[in-house]
């Protein structure tokens, strides 16, 4: 990609063109449009393509998340950002689950946004550690008896939480003490186990169906007595 095309969403004005005078200034970015409402956002999505859309939760006219399926329906390819200074638990769950790319805290410096925008523009998923455990705490619901058979090896939930917490496999690596081929192979298991591509898609299902499970690893059986 040469370069990214980027939308942003946000009802404040101040916020919102300076994100945009920084973001013109930075090689391989291109500002296409700024909205300040949901309805000129649905309006734009009609119009203008992009690559990225830097959607706030909290609208003057209602919540960004509720774009994500007006975006989709119009630009399938089209990935979002949800750029925010908070929201609840239960929302950061519900716009995961729509579809969006990740959520970024507006309390973020705006190298770390770059970051964000350029794994999400790749497909990626960015999540700021705070919100990976809000995500993991809301969508815990009670479940029948755990499929064992799916159930996370350490090494593999050690890497798993790594990727939420939206490192690299260099940087896994380094947290678990482990190489970075070895860091890829475990990933691969988790493809396979998930039934996955990409890493987007692992952490779609880690979050909406093993969230309860999947970070947390096998306890070593006790050694038989007697």
């Amino acid at each position: 990609m040469d370069e990214i095309r980027i939308l942003i969403v946000d009802d404040h004005s101040l916020f919102r063109q300076s994100l945009g005078r920084f973001l013109v200034t930075a090689p391989g970015y291109r500002v296409v449009g700024q909205c300040g409402s949901k309805a000129e956002a649905a309006r734009a999505f009609e119009q203008i393509q992009a690559d990225v859309v830097l959607l706030d939760f909290d609208l003057g006219d209602g919540e960004g998340g509720d774009l994500i399926a007006e975006l989709k329906r119009h630009q399938e390819s089209a990935k979002v950002l949800m750029v925010t200074a908070g929201m609840p638990d239960a929302s950061a769950v519900s716009v995961m689950k729509a579809g969006a790319s990740g959520i970024f805290l507006k309390h973020g410096t705006l190298d770390e946004l770059l970051i964000a925008v350029e794994r999400v523009a790749a497909g990626d998923i960015w999540l700021d550690s705070d919100d990976v455990r809000a995500i993991v705490t809301a969508s815990l619901a009670p479940i029948g008896a755990p499929d064992r058979a799916r159930t996370l090896t350490t090494r593999q939930s050690e890497v798993m939480r790594g990727i939420l917490d939206g490192l690299t496999n260099k940087e896994i690596a380094v947290v678990i003490n482990a190489s970075e081929s070895s860091v890829k192979a475990v990933i691969q298991e988790l493809f396979r186990k998930a039934g996955v591509r990409t890493r987007s898609q692992l952490v779609r299902i880690a979050i909406e169906k093993h969230s309860s499970d999947w970070l947390h690893p096998e306890q070593p059986e006790s050694p038989a007595r007697g």
